[in-house]
């Protein structure tokens, strides 16, 4: 084990590995949010092409933050690498208030991308090495109903602010600098780096190729592609989904909050049922629902409160089912390769990320959005199921790994 009995009863590493989730959470719809002010006023060059190159770009810095920065933290410790992300992050979010035109605006999106991608698998990586046996999907979704919170206070302080879109970028970066010394002095690390951790073996993504790895990572990977597909495809069009459905804007726009209220409810209920059941029944249940419902979408719903509880079910089943991805993969590998693992799983799933709306987006320009749309993601939700049936409960030498390790 390599947490100190004084950890464990420091509530310190709970909320700022939840408030590094909120910053997650704020990239999340902060380009959504400044973007249309950015195209109507043309300011600073940009136009449809130029707001579609920075979104792609920013998830693109994302994902390579996830998949090369994050198992820097499998190396050299949580706690600083968690520190020097926010640091960069936040530096890079508020360089975009100078930016010139576009092609600077989206180098310092690449670039808090960068930082910003390697945030969530440290932090979960972080909880999963400080939380006790047997919570590790409880501890995984709580900690991200701070990526959905983050959402939605950003979307509420654009309602504030915008059109002054600078300030969005001003407030992001400094909530990070503002984190930034509260992890650097009461972040406990949770695994020996530099000198005392020499017999510790470096890791990186060429031990997940090696047995027994190989096959789990892949699975793994793939579902993460399908569950971010979701999660960025439903955020970013299913106010115009249900537009193309004869639905009103206004209902669109209050069913996006309606389905990120699901996300938050969700994600404690599925923390519990999966340390009390396993997480491999759970998951597979939860994105085998996340079908059906997003299936059951795309028949048109006349009477307003069946629509919203419907909606709102679906995040429930939708958003956790990633989550609970993650919290699988800190329970399948040992926790020298822990960050690596997620960083591989969250770095591929940033592709999803992209794909989501690029798919969901070229259905709309079709014109075939509705019902479509709702059948891909019910599609999506099916083919992470079956990957996910190939994973094993647990890797039979996990164990025999930590105890080496630890």
């Amino acid at each position: 084990m390599t947490t100190s009995p004084s950890m464990r009863v420091s509530r310190w590493p709970v909320w700022l590995c939840w408030l590094a989730m909120v910053l997650d959470g704020f990239d999340l719809v902060v380009l959504g949010t400044v973007i249309p002010t950015l195209i109507k006023t043309g300011e600073l060059g940009f136009d449809a092409v130029g707001a579609t190159l920075v979104a792609t770009i920013s998830l693109v810095g994302v994902g390579l933050g996830a998949l090369f920065i994050a198992p820097l933290s499998d190396r050299f410790g949580r706690r600083k690498l968690l520190a020097a992300c926010v640091l960069w992050f936040s530096i890079f979010t508020i360089a975009v208030v100078w930016a010139p035109n576009v092609a600077v605006f989206g180098a310092f999106r690449l670039l808090a991308g960068l930082g910003l991608g390697a945030c969530l698998p440290a932090a979960l990586a972080y909880m999963n090495d400080y939380s006790p046996a047997g919570s590790a999907g409880k501890s995984t979704t709580r900690t991200m109903t701070g990526y959905h919170v983050g959402a939605v206070a950003t979307a509420f302080l654009a309602l504030l602010v915008i059109p002054d879109w600078r300030i969005m970028f001003v407030v992001g970066g400094a909530a990070g600098l503002i984190l930034l010394p509260f992890l650097w002095f009461k972040l406990p690390e949770t695994l020996q780096a530099g000198p005392t951790a020499k017999t510790v073996k470096q890791t990186g993504f060429r031990d997940l190729v090696k047995k027994p790895y190989p096959l789990v990572a892949a699975a793994i990977a793939a579902a993460s592609f399908m569950g971010l597909l979701l999660v960025y495809g439903l955020n970013t069009w299913l106010p115009q989904l249900m537009a193309s459905a004869g639905y009103p804007v206004s209902a669109g726009l209050s069913l996006l909050l309606v389905l990120n209220l699901g996300a938050v409810a969700g994600l404690i209920i599925a923390g519990i049922l999966a340390d009390r059941h396993g997480t491999k029944p759970i998951v597979l249940l939860w994105f085998g629902l996340s079908a059906v419902c997003l299936a059951l979408l795309s028949i048109k719903v006349d009477n307003a409160v069946l629509l919203n509880a419907l909606v709102f079910v679906t995040g429930v089943f939708v958003f956790s089912a990633q989550v609970l991805v993650y919290a699988w993969v800190s329970q399948l590998f040992p926790a020298r390769l822990r960050a690596t693992a997620l960083g591989f799983a969250a770095g591929v799933g940033r592709v999803g990320a992209i794909a989501g709306p690029a798919v969901t987006g070229g259905l709309v320009a079709a014109g075939v959005a509705y019902p479509w749309g709702f059948y891909v993601f019910a599609a999506a939700g099916a083919l992470a199921v079956l990957a996910l049936v190939t994973v094993p409960h647990a890797i039979a030498n996990t164990q025999a790994e930590v105890e080496h390790v630890s």
